[in-house]
């Protein structure tokens, strides 16, 4: 087969289908998957730039950014970028909605660009447990456990969301809150989600508490205005709440700006403690108490991991980094926190 009758087969002009082949810009993605793919059936020879550039997409690494808007994913890929200039590996990194599936994208990159190894920031089981098996590099997927998973090529590294977002509601208990709002995200897309809520009943359970997800639970994605916009209706539902615990720092800081907005003092009137651990809590008024998770661990786990999966053969890996709660200035201890932990026992 001829660059002609490539032309010819799939309907574009010789220029598109040499750009194509020599993986020139100004293509559609429409035309390069249609051209690629007739390629490949017809056992299509490349000529010498083409294979050598096919060398150079099968050496690169591709990095799967489940969210937009996600500051903790986005301090992990500079430090990434940062690993992976030292190695021959480029790398491709693709942003998505944080609804979005994120193995169906990696799946069609997959095809498209023949990388070696794959990093997922953000996932959930259920897409893994659905399409992943058409994914047969190794890969890595960060911050979601995997170890459940039967995939042998699927490693995972992850903090134990449902111990960290236990460990922040046990502090807001221990100081005497009872009316606690969770801002978080939708449980049902979001295994990480899913664990800190898992973690959040665990305490109020061990307190011998009850917790009304209809009334002190909000909804939304992971974002300055969810949180701003998740605190507004916490406090339209419950004007009574003490204190929020938010499953990102990013919306808890828009939380804290919506109290200051309704004239409420942070932690004075509501005390607040977020997740993540961005550097930004630290500069916020008050600072922001958080179960911080460390992105240069993460980053550096999961690039070890991988690497080592794809340079050298070594099996998938699952592990867990450490968390740390900073007890900074967003949470006080209620006057009566004595008389109600009385009453606890």
């Amino acid at each position: 087969m001829t660059i002609k009758d490539l032309a010819r087969e799939s309907g574009y002009s010789l220029g598109t289908v040499s750009r194509v082949l020599n993986n020139q810009p100004n293509v559609s993605e429409k035309a390069r998957t249609a051209i690629l793919a007739i390629a490949e059936r017809h056992g299509f020879e490349l000529n010498q730039s083409a294979q050598s550039l096919k060398q150079q997409r099968s050496n690169a690494v591709l990095i799967i950014v489940k969210g937009t808007a996600n500051e903790m994913f986005a301090t992990m890929v500079e430090q990434l970028q940062s690993l992976f200039s030292r190695t021959t590996h480029p790398l491709i990194v693709d942003f998505i909605d944080e609804d979005d599936n994120e193995v169906l994208r990696a799946v069609k990159l997959c095809r498209e660009r023949k990388p070696l190894g794959v990093m997922f920031l953000g996932g959930t089981n259920c897409n893994f447990e659905a399409d992943f098996a058409k994914i047969t590099v190794p890969a890595v997927v960060v911050t979601n456990d995997a170890s459940a998973l039967p995939f042998e090529n699927l490693s995972s590294v992850t903090t134990n969301d449902l111990q960290g977002a236990a460990c922040a509601v046990d502090y807001l208990i221990h100081c005497g809150h009872r009316s606690i709002a969770v801002l978080g995200g939708d449980r049902k897309l979001s295994d990480t989600s899913a664990q800190r809520y898992a973690g959040c009943l665990e305490a109020f359970h061990r307190h011998g508490l009850e917790f009304d997800d209809e009334i002190y639970y909000h909804t939304g994605r992971y974002s300055y205005e969810e949180g701003y916009k998740g605190m507004q209706a916490v406090l339209r539902r419950a004007p009574e709440v003490s204190a929020v615990f938010a499953m990102a720092d990013v919306i808890a800081i828009g939380a804290m700006r919506a109290l200051a907005d309704a004239h409420l003092r942070v932690p004075e009137d509501i005390s607040i403690i977020g997740y993540d651990g961005l550097k930004i809590g630290g500069f916020y008024i008050p600072q922001l108490s958080t179960i911080a998770q460390s992105a240069e661990l993460l980053a550096k786990r999961s690039f070890s991991v991988l690497m080592a999966c794809c340079e050298h053969g070594a099996p998938a890996r699952h592990m867990t980094v450490p968390f740390a709660f900073q007890n900074r200035e967003s949470v006080c201890r209620r006057a009566d926190a004595n008389n109600l932990a009385k009453e606890d026992d």
